[in-house]
């Protein structure tokens, strides 16, 4: 009897450990691109009430619908400094809030960068964020998504991410077929990382990169260099105290973007320092009030 209520019990530890990994489905179905084959690490965490997911090495997503309709789509990728993905605050939370104003989500379970489990990291979460629009292109009448309307969201490492998909859509680092477009329509950035220049969040380049990385890699992921004419238009929002991300990273990004002729959006606290997601408390101003208008400006909803 002693024996039965040990293995119930360190089942219970684990199926709690697992519920929510259990929710993602495989991103790819079949071989995972750049990938080694290793033990799978990932493990999860709840710190003052936020969920941390690290060592992802099998990426995976989250559907959530706004009803059976057709609607515009956003992938949302959690930030964490390419170390672990904050998948509440700046994921499912994210998620349920496009729900409720009528939009599709997709939480974006992305690799973490490691040479462990991928033949060559930096390309990784990339890969990722190209699947990630590749499928809801591909699923969009089975999803009911409108497949004009699929914009690339994401905070802090998780923002690189997210532009790093809007400026490089056009050097696809997966196989794909050439009649799903690979760019989003729109990009929604929360306190982004950009540069990997002079205002880098040194812990993110370098868990990407390396710390002996080449000029050539900085200037390739350093979103403001790599604008044109056809990047998709952009809202970000940022604190002008923050410490960990210097807005700096986003007036260059969207300096570069009016350079170009692209339209972008910039709402700023004055305080919130950095990882607030939804909900600065600094202020009583919300920031998705100011999203949202700028989506229906921009006619992605009604």
């Amino acid at each position: 009897m002693r024996n039965i209520l040990i293995r119930f019990f360190l089942l219970s530890i684990c199926m709690k450990m697992n519920s929510v990994s259990a929710q993602y489905v495989p991103l790819y179905k079949k071989k995972v691109p750049n990938f080694i084959e290793a033990p799978n690490l990932e493990s999860e965490a709840t710190t003052g009430g936020i969920l941390r997911i690290s060592k992802v090495s099998i990426p995976g997503y989250q559907f959530f619908s706004a009803g059976d309709f057709q609607a515009p789509c956003v992938i949302i990728c959690p930030g964490g400094g390419y170390s672990i993905l904050a998948s509440s605050h700046e994921g499912t939370d994210v998620a349920k809030y496009f729900n409720s104003i009528g939009v599709h989500a997709v939480v974006l379970k992305y690799r973490i960068p490691s040479s462990e489990n991928q033949v060559d990291k930096k390309y990784a979460p990339l890969q990722d964020a190209q699947q990630a629009i590749y499928l809801v292109r591909k699923n969009a009448h089975k999803w009911n998504v409108d497949p004009s309307k699929v914009g690339i969201m994401g905070f802090s490492a998780g923002g690189h991410l997210a532009s790093s998909l809007a400026v490089h859509y056009n050097d696809p680092k997966i196989k794909v077929s050439k009649k799903i477009s690979l760019r989003p329509d729109f990009q929604i950035l929360g306190y982004p990382v950009i540069s990997f220049g002079n205002f880098a969040h040194k812990g993110s380049r370098n868990n990407l990169l390396g710390s002996d990385t080449t000029a050539q890699y900085i200037q390739y992921f350093s979103g403001e260099l790599q604008v044109n004419a056809e990047t998709p238009i952009a809202f970000i929002v940022h604190a002008k105290d923050d410490k960990a991300v210097p807005i700096e990273n986003s007036y260059q990004y969207l300096d570069a973007m009016k350079r170009n002729g692209v339209s972008g959006e910039l709402f700023t606290y004055e305080k919130g320092g950095h990882g607030f997601g939804m909900n600065n408390s600094t202020s009583n101003e919300k920031w998705t009030d100011s999203l949202t208008a700028w989506l229906k400006r921009n006619s992605i909803v009604k």
